[in-house]
């Protein structure tokens, strides 16, 4: 499949413009920035108070963001016209995921800041964060193919808040409790196992572990999120 840097930057620039002039959507970037704030007053400085802001960035950021401007392309019938482009489906997913993947990038970095979080291991860190990014911006372009509009893809990204956000929360109850057992496999609260155990100086086995999941979860949402992208190619 071929890439073109020149499609990619075009897209880029096209979503750039759109994001810059649609308040409803750019705005919501300073939403994850407002609780870490709220947070640092509360003083907490467990892992899961620290990645809670992060959490809500990937999926009030990230995925909200990503599912909107795939939702607006389609309202818009601008998406048929980048199907039928020359473009690639690497070029145009590539270039759909680059803005919010950097608008991402600096909310993660300024939230850790404000909230004061300091890993004691850098690369794993930004490693996972960076994967469950494009986990995010996977599962963002799903929602926006399964709408239709903007308002849409707005209510189908509250699940991903709901469970994603707020589902490491249940790593407070006991192991033996159901919602525990179901919770851990959530990349969010992997995310923060993760971070736990590279807090404390664990092995690299503890680490690559939830890494590796992860991983998977992101595999799995970018094929069904390629794969969707196709059929809708097809449809229309």
């Amino acid at each position: 499949m071929n890439v073109s840097l020149k499609r990619i930057q075009a897209i880029f620039m096209k979503d750039y413009k759109e994001f810059s002039r649609n308040y409803a959507i750019s705005m919501v970037i300073f939403l994850p920035l407002i609780l870490a704030l709220m947070y640092r007053q509360t003083g907490a400085e467990s892992i899961q108070s620290y990645f809670l802001p992060l959490n809500m960035t990937f999926s009030m950021v990230t995925a909200y963001v990503q599912s909107c401007l795939i939702a607006e392309e389609k309202e818009r019938n601008t998406l048929r016209s980048l199907m039928m482009s020359p473009a690639s489906i690497a070029d145009i997913l590539l270039g759909k995921s680059l803005l919010v993947f950097i608008v991402t990038g600096v909310i993660l970095a300024v939230s850790a800041y404000i909230v004061g979080y300091a890993p004691s291991q850098v690369v794993p860190i930004v490693l996972v964060l960076a994967i469950s990014t494009v986990f995010y911006l996977a599962v963002g372009t799903i929602c926006g193919l399964f709408t239709k509009s903007v308002m849409e893809a707005s209510l189908a990204v509250l699940p991903i808040i709901l469970v994603f956000s707020f589902g490491p929360m249940a790593l407070n109850l006991t192991e033996t409790n159901v919602m525990y057992k179901i919770a851990q496999w959530l990349p969010s609260a992997q995310l923060v196992i993760l971070a736990e155990h590279s807090q404390q100086g664990a092995s690299v086995g503890e680490i690559v572990q939830p890494l590796l999941l992860i991983t998977i979860w992101t595999v799995v949402a970018i094929v069904i999120a390629v794969l969707l992208f196709k059929k809708r190619t097809k449809d229309e």
